[in-house]
This record gives C-alpha cells, structure tokens and sequence, in this order.
C-alpha cells in the first residue's frame, strides 16, 4: 500500500504544483489503484508516473470545485486508449457527491466521447461504509467546507496470523501440505498427535488504516474518519497565523490539521492542499508548525511517495 501524490496545490496550479489529486496505489494487495480527485491536468501528472490509467479501477471525489474534478472528463476518456488486447478494458466505480454523474455524462455527451468500459457512479450524500470485500472497507463521512465535501477512510481487513512453522517441526509435523491445512485453520492429526491452528498460529496482524480528507475546517468528522490512522492526508492551505481567513473559506491551517492528527492518534500526518502563496522556506514553514503539535508531520510536493 503506497500514496503517490500526483497534485498538492490549492485552488489553481502552480509553476511546482499541480492541483489536488492523490492516488492510492494497492498494486500488492489487489492489483489495482484508487484515485481520490482528480484535478485538471491529472492525466498529465500520470504520464509522468509508473502509473497504468487502466489499473485505476475506483475514483473517490471529495467534492465538486473544479481544483478537484476538472481533470475528470480527460482521465476518463484517456483512460480508454488503455486497454490491451490481452487484458482488455476494465470498468471503473466512481464515488462522489449528488452531482458528479450529470457533471461526467454532460462533459461526455457534449464531447460525444464514447467510453469502452462502463461507470458505476455511486452518489453519497451521508456517511456510512460505501465499499467492502475481502480485503478492504471504505467509510465515507461529511466534513466542513463551503459545499457537500467528503473524507475518505480506507481499512485494510485483519490479516491472518504468522504461521510458527519452526514450533511446528519441532513438534513433529513433517513440513509439506499438512503445514498448509494448520495455517488454514483446519486441526490436522498426525502419527497420533493432534495438531490445532491456535496452538501454532499468532494473533491477526491488524489492517492498515488510510484516511484521506477533502477541503475542509478543522472538524470533528475529520478525527472520527481518523482514528488511529497509520497516515492521515488533510489539507493545509494557510499558515497558523491566517486562521480567520482559513474558516472564512473552509479551509485549516497546518496546525489545525496537527490538532486534527493529535486527537485521532494517528502515526503519519501528509499535509496537502497549500495555497500558492507558500513556496520554499515558507512550505516548510507550514510543516514547523505541525509539528508543534505533532512530531510526525511532513509537508507533501507533487510525486511524493509514502509506504503505508
């Protein structure tokens, strides 16, 4: 599980930054990748990435100012020069407020742009788990912008725990496929001993947690969505001292996204979303000012990478 973050400004680009896209690379664990928003220029970014557009299989939006969907329409219909012959097309889920299936099929119909694969748009307009299978579970709540605006938490489902495959041979059990029917679960009997999974397998390895937030306020939503969070990605658009000026617009300020962090415990706080005022000394600046508050806390720049 990894974070390329393809755009980190705020509201327009900049000659260093690109505006708000985040992908959410889940190559190992299901060979795919989820885009959270999708700003104008995004398929540009892509292209200068290892990133395969046809291994995009989910796109998250937060919300539906333009810095974070006005690269939609290109992606998607670039996206369906992708496929291969031998792989053929993939369909893509889009998730995001009431409005982004007639912002998509206007730009689309306008354009007469036909798309190979199908889009199965799922419009939230309240919190709750919006995904789930054997692997992960997507939970989505309101934040405090000026529109609807959501942040995103991705878990990772527990994982079974490590097999003591030395305690096994020690223990008798030839190593072969009887080690594989314990590490399933299953009570395997041997030369007349019994051997149980409990006996020889760990504890489950806890999920990974990733919480991604659209612009937003400091707001208790965004601590509940991050909750002990391995890496919590929040905007930071102004500096501590313009903290009137952030409410007035719905944004944070660096330390509003630390006091955010704090709370929710998390391990790693990515701060996005800056204004173009705050270049060089001034970015980090931003990031000083977190870590007052929380010693883990790293401004992000565009292709930024974070192993989850």
């Amino acid at each position: 599980m990894e974070l390329l973050f393809l755009g980190t400004s705020a509201g327009q680009p900049s000659k260093s930054r690109n505006v708000t896209a985040t992908a959410l690379k889940l190559l190992d664990e299901r060979n795919e990748v989820w885009l959270f928003d999708c700003g104008e220029g995004t398929q540009q970014q892509v292209l200068r990435t290892t990133l395969r557009p046809r291994k995009i299989t989910k796109v998250f939006i937060t919300h539906l100012h333009g810095d974070h969907i006005f690269g939609l329409p290109g992606f998607l219909a670039s996206r369906n020069f992708q496929a291969s012959e031998e792989e053929g097309q993939t369909d893509l889920d889009l998730y995001g407020p009431v409005g982004i299936k007639d912002f998509v099929m206007t730009a689309l119909k306008i354009s007469k742009t036909r798309l190979a694969y199908r889009i199965h748009f799922h419009e939230l307009s309240e919190s709750g788990k919006i995904f789930e299978d054997a692997t992960f579970r997507v939970y989505c709540e309101p934040l405090a912008h000026t529109i609807f605006c959501l942040g995103y938490r991705v878990v990772e489902n527990d994982k079974t725990g490590e097999l003591d495959a030395e305690k096994l041979k020690a223990d008798g059990l030839p190593f072969g496929p009887l080690f594989g029917r314990v590490k399933k679960g299953e009570v395997v009997e041997y030369e007349g001993k019994r051997y149980a999974p409990a006996d020889y397998i760990g504890g489950d390895i806890p999920g990974r947690i990733v919480a991604i937030m659209g612009d937003t306020r400091k707001s208790d939503a965004a601590v509940r969505l991050a909750l002990g969070a391995n890496v919590l990605v929040h905007e930071a658009t102004y500096e501590a001292k313009e903290a009137v000026m952030a409410k007035k617009h719905g944004h944070s300020t660096s330390r509003q996204a630390a006091e955010v962090a704090q709370e929710a415990n998390v391990n790693r706080l990515l701060l996005t979303h800056v204004s173009a005022r705050y270049v060089g000394p001034l970015a980090t600046q931003l990031a000083q000012e977190a870590r007052q508050l929380h010693a883990n806390s790293f401004v992000v720049k565009d292709f930024y990478e974070e192993k989850v």
